[in-house]
């Protein structure tokens, strides 16, 4: 069982640890990367001890944006060499 359901809004990101963070009571802060919010993660663990938290999300903020119409390669010219 998590120690507490956090709103990811409420954690801040930390540029040095590339991740999010969130105070733990140990005195460290639980963390957890962009990585593994895409991946569907939602356990942001303490290193210092065994405590982790729920991070409450909308995964679809996390997703990496697809290109709204497909692909098309570029059409290729013919080139006359003398």
């Amino acid at each position: 069982m998590s120690y507490d359901d956090v709103e990811i809004e409420d954690m801040v990101w930390n540029d040095e640890l590339q991740a999010y963070t969130y105070p733990c009571p140990c005195g460290d802060l639980f963390q957890i990367t962009k990585e593994d919010l895409k991946l569907g993660e939602e356990i942001a663990r303490c290193p210092s001890c065994t405590l982790y938290i729920t991070v409450v999300y909308n995964i679809e903020d996390f997703m990496d944006k697809k290109p709204t119409k497909p692909f098309e390669p570029s059409k290729q010219q013919s080139l006359t060499v003398a």
